[in-house]
């Protein structure tokens, strides 16, 4: 393990458990949710339907699961990979996910926000691998929308 990897692991491992950031909130609207249809060909009335969605079971439309993923990674987080430089790090990339859950829904004109917290990091050959547990709220909820286990890697 090269020196600059070594440190930097070991800057990581003492960020374990903390807090590295909280997005603004971020408003879901209507027309994003159709634009995402768009995109992922998935037309499913309690997306774009309004007065269907209203009379259904979520009184409202809603946004498509994916798209609060979508949405999550391009929120204004300081994910490890992108938070403070580490010395020898040439670049910071999306693994993938542990696991991703949807406990509520997000109706369409909702607000959210993420909250991530560094829960793992070890090194991968000439990478540090980070598993950030991503949280993300609806205002006005007590349950979340969405709890992500984001995997990354810090290429050295």
């Amino acid at each position: 393990m090269s020196e600059a990897l070594e440190k930097a692991l070991e800057i990581m491992t003492s960020r374990l458990g903390e807090q590295t950031s909280q997005s603004e909130w971020f408003e879901v609207t209507q027309e994003r949710i159709n634009d995402y249809a768009e995109v992922s060909m998935d037309h499913q009335w309690i997306h774009i339907d309004v007065e269907r969605a209203k009379a259904g079971p979520f009184g409202a439309p809603i946004a498509h699961g994916n798209l609060t993923i979508a949405i999550m990674g391009q929120l204004p987080i300081a994910s490890v990979a992108e938070g403070p430089k580490i010395e020898g790090q040439k670049l910071g990339i999306n693994y993938g996910f542990d696991r991703i859950r949807f406990p509520s829904p997000v109706p369409a004109g909702t607000r959210i926000r993420a909250t991530s917290t560094l829960r793992r990091a070890e090194a991968k050959g000439n990478m540090i691998e980070t598993m950030n547990e991503v949280v993300v709220e609806a205002e006005g909820s007590d349950k979340p929308v969405c709890v992500a286990e984001s995997v990354g890697r810090m290429v050295f």
